[in-house]
Formats: C-alpha cells, structure tokens, sequence
C-alpha cells in the first residue's frame, strides 16, 4: 500500500530522499540544503508530494506550483520523479492523479508541464492522463 502526502516540514530525512531522488531525474540536478527544502514547504505557491511505501520509504516526488494571475489560476508541475527501484509500479501516475485533486482545489484551470523527449515512460504516462502537446513557443531567458 502507497501513501501520497504533502510535505509541509523540512527534515533531516526528507532532505536526504529528496536528494537521493535528484539525480535520477536529472543528471545535472544538485542537491539542495535543508534551508531550501525549508523555504518550498513555506511557500504558498508551491506543493511537493511524496509517495511512501508502508514502511515509510519514499517512493517518488512531486512538485505542483499554483500561479496566480489575473486571467485566472494556473499550475505546473515539475520534478516528477519515481525511485528506479519502484518504477512501472503506477507511482507517477498516482502522484499526477493526486496533483490534479490538489490543483482542483486550487482552483486551476489548466496544468502545463514540459518532459524532455528522451523520457519516454514519462511521456507516454503524460498523454495517457489526457495531455496534450502544445504548439508554442518556450523561452527560456538565463540570469546570469
């Protein structure tokens, strides 16, 4: 049995699964402090989800960001990651359904997300819940 949860306090242990998640999402992904995992628990617009396991080992993560802006409230969602060891178990496909109950009530009325070609699990698991590839335009503008 799987469990999805919101992680509203930043600990010792939640850090280190975080960062344990991390590079398996991406490459160049770093580690973060406790004192960054602190300031996203705090923050209004951004939710992060875990799925644990019945022994309270954490499985996968999530990140939902609401963004709200005067044509009305928005979502993405980011670092949608599953632990190797518990992949094609239907874990991302429950942390998207539960994103979307949360983003629901929210009051979101749409949820974007970008996925790079080369995840093709993801991808697939994306557009089997319903979304759609837009034709637009990504910029991206660097601080230096």
């Amino acid at each position: 049995m799987i469990t999805i949860s919101e992680i509203t306090m930043g600990t010792p242990e939640t850090l280190k699964a975080i960062n344990r998640l991390l590079p398996q999402l991406s490459a160049s992904a770093s580690a973060i402090s406790l004192d960054r995992l602190s300031e996203l628990v705090k923050s209004d617009n951004t939710l992060v989800f875990f799925c644990t396991d019945e022994n309270g080992y954490i499985l996968g993560m999530l990140s939902l960001i609401v963004i709200k802006i005067p044509t009305g409230n928005k979502a993405w969602i980011e670092d949608v990651v599953v632990d190797e060891s518990a992949r094609g178990r239907g874990i991302g496909r429950d942390l998207m359904n539960h994103a979307h109950e949360e983003a629901k009530k929210h009051g979101v009325k749409s949820i974007d997300l970008t996925s790079r070609p080369s995840r093709e699990s993801a991808n697939e698991l994306y557009q089997s819940l319903g979304y759609e590839i837009r034709q637009t335009n990504v910029y991206r503008y660097k601080i230096s």
